[in-house]
């Protein structure tokens, strides 16, 4: 599958901070990538330099194997984290007006239609609801007909039914063939939209990688978590591969029944103990050793 962009070196500096520290990799035409880190990562100042709004110190982006240039602020799509809308517009107003910015915009109701917004077309700007203003920022977003959409944690703050509708509308929108980029604090939301999640942190890209193909590498088995209020009392050798955080101890197995045998011969209480399939979060906290939004 062709690449529709490049990540080439890129290395940004803020006075005496590396906030990007030389990464690379490419996206393949059709798929949606997650950016992931936690906060101060580097994940913002490498999507706005894949969008072309920051410059980086050294580098470049290429779009179809070409540096990026007026022509790709044609073809990208950009729903940033935090956008004003036009007061005393309704939503069909503003439609209209975003297509004015254009040559060749996409049709009026297609737009509408994709975006489920037919119901409040009427509606002034500053009475819609978070998922209806997610919706209309997607719209205004696909207005250009986009190859490149960047959704910049286009669901925070949305309640659940609202964040799967939302994942409807980036779903259908990439059917029709655009590359999606999109950062998020939701491990759910990664690993059930994208085909390939980068995780960052300190500048770095860490790993890179379909999310299953993440978990199968990193885990085998079953995590095990038991509640300890004092882990500075371990003074006993744990299973190999148990970390012991704050509050707790965890550990990966593979044989669960024989591991319980071997926590309670050590005497550790298993009042409170947990078991469950690695998920993202807990790889994200093994690469980075924080929560997502950390």
């Amino acid at each position: 599958m062709q690449n529709i962009l490049e990540v080439q070196d890129l290395v940004k500096h803020y006075r005496q901070v590396c906030a990007v520290d030389g990464i690379s990799f490419s996206l393949a035409e059709g798929m949606c990538f997650g950016l992931l880190g936690p906060n101060g990562a580097g994940k913002t100042t490498t999507i706005e330099i894949m969008e072309g709004i920051l410059k980086p110190d050294r580098g470049q982006i290429l779009y179809r194997g070409r540096p990026i240039d007026s022509e790709f602020k044609k073809r990208a799509g950009i729903q940033f984290q935090n956008t004003s809308l036009p007061d005393h517009l309704t939503v069909s107003e503003t439609i209209r007006l975003f297509q004015s910015f254009y040559p060749e915009p996409r049709p009026f109701n297609e737009i509408v239609e994709i975006c489920s917004l037919s119901d409040i077309l009427s509606r002034d700007n500053k009475k819609l609801s978070g998922g209806q203003r997610q919706r209309l920022l997607l719209a205004i977003a696909i207005v250009p007909q986009p190859d490149l959409v960047f959704l910049d944690e286009p669901t925070t703050g949305l309640d659940p039914q609202a964040r799967r509708n939302f994942w409807d509308l980036i779903r259908r929108i990439q059917t029709e063939g655009a590359t999606i980029v999109l950062t998020t604090h939701y491990m759910d939301e990664a690993h059930m939209l994208c085909d390939q999640i980068g995780i960052m942190d300190h500048g770095k890209m860490l790993e890179i990688d379909a999310p299953q193909a993440m978990l199968d590498r990193h885990f085998e088995g079953v995590l095990v978590r038991i509640p300890f209020d004092e882990p500075k009392r371990i003074d006993f050798p744990l299973p190999e591969g148990t970390v012991v955080r704050n509050d707790a101890i965890e550990l990966t197995s593979t044989r669960l029944d024989e591991t319980v045998r071997r926590l309670i011969t050590l005497g550790l209480s298993l009042d409170g103990l947990s078991v469950h399939k690695p998920t993202l979060e807990d790889l994200f906290i093994k690469l980075t050793g924080n929560t997502l939004r950390a």
